[in-house]
């Protein structure tokens, strides 16, 4: 394995993050304080418990699980396009480096921008709200599964994008809707059994669910099932990424 080249990626990726310090971290992290204030201090002091949590408490892994989910995938996806943009890829590409180092330097550097806005973001709820991490292990073990799975389909959305408006589509129109729906600010328990249905074809639901109990031990589905459901969206973004591997496809062309 090629350590060097893909430390040269991995550096060069987080070096990025600190040129836009801004825009990387902190955007998100004031996006996300506004939320604990006006949803956890403001309204949450108003509203009642949600399955015996704070209001400001239960909504602080939707929220954690919605900057996660969209930083990784927006690293993950801007890593690798601008290179194919500028055509720097090539070069990549035609240096003595395999697919996976290319790939362990692009994802790595995304999923660890994608865990420190995370923990940010928590150490900043802390403020806010009143927190309890009942099983940290478990909490640092989704974060690192969805951090990594969400950077793989980010690299996917990068080298599948012909511009820059596909390139930010799924960050921007359909990561925070399903997370808003998926559980984030209300218990699935809450609603008509028709929309509770729905709502378990929400892939986001069983993340935010399963992060929620390692906080809480609350949790709308069982959390080894929130497991299963990452491991299985884990495995289609690498047979994905397999084929694009063997076929070149967007990546050579």
């Amino acid at each position: 394995m090629n350590i060097e080249a893909i430390k040269s990626i991995y550096f060069y990726e987080m070096a990025r993050t600190r040129r836009t310090l801004l825009q990387s971290v902190i955007s998100p992290v004031l996006s996300t304080a506004l939320y604990f204030i006006v949803f956890g201090a403001a309204v949450g002091s108003r509203m009642q418990e949600v399955g015996g949590v704070s209001y400001g408490g239960f909504i602080t892994p939707g929220l954690i699980m919605l900057a996660l989910i969209t930083q990784c995938i927006s690293n993950g996806s801007v890593g690798i396009y601008f290179p194919k943009f500028t055509g720097t890829i090539y070069e990549i590409l035609s240096a003595p480096i395999a697919m996976g180092e290319i790939l362990l330097g692009y994802v790595g550097a995304a999923a660890t921008k994608g865990m420190m806005i995370g923990l940010i973001i928590l150490f900043t709820a802390m403020f806010f709200v009143d927190l309890h991490i009942a099983h940290p292990v478990l909490m640092l073990l989704f974060m690192v599964l969805t951090a990594v799975t969400f950077s793989l389909a980010g690299f996917i959305i990068g080298v599948l994008a012909k511009n820059f408006e596909q390139l930010n589509l799924v960050p921007s129109l359909v990561v925070p809707p399903l997370t808003f729906l998926g559980g984030t600010f209300y218990s699935i328990d809450m609603l008509p059994p028709f929309w509770r249905a729905v709502s378990h074809l929400n892939p986001v639901l069983y993340l935010v669910s399963g992060f929620r109990w390692s906080f809480f031990e609350v949790s709308d589905v069982h959390p080894m099932i929130s497991v299963a459901m990452i491991g299985v969206f884990l495995a289609v973004c690498m047979a994905v990424l397999t084929f694009i591997f063997r076929t070149g496809y967007k990546l050579r062309t």
